[in-house]
């Protein structure tokens, strides 16, 4: 095992409960996103029930939770929009 580092970001409504920077962290690898979003609950219990609408992305491909991570990467948290 080895340790990664995310950068974590986050747009849309859930920005209201998470710091206005980047969120930093070392974790683990390989490591699933949705431990990712575990431990950012762990330091922000705020904001649990808007990460738990959000869609997570890597670069332009939004991805499921359940995809594993064993590189660094910029995490992208995105709340879901209404439209019209």
């Amino acid at each position: 095992m080895s340790e990664i580092n995310i950068q974590v970001e986050a747009y849309g409504g859930v920005t209201r409960f998470l710091p206005a920077e980047a969120i930093h962290l070392k974790m683990e690898s390989p490591i699933q996103i949705e431990q990712v979003l575990t431990q950012i609950i762990k330091n922000y219990p705020q904001a649990e029930s808007a990460i738990s609408l959000c869609a997570c992305a890597i670069g332009e491909d939004i991805i499921s939770r359940q995809n594993t991570l064993d590189w660094d990467c910029t995490l992208v948290l995105l709340s879901p929009v209404a439209g019209g």
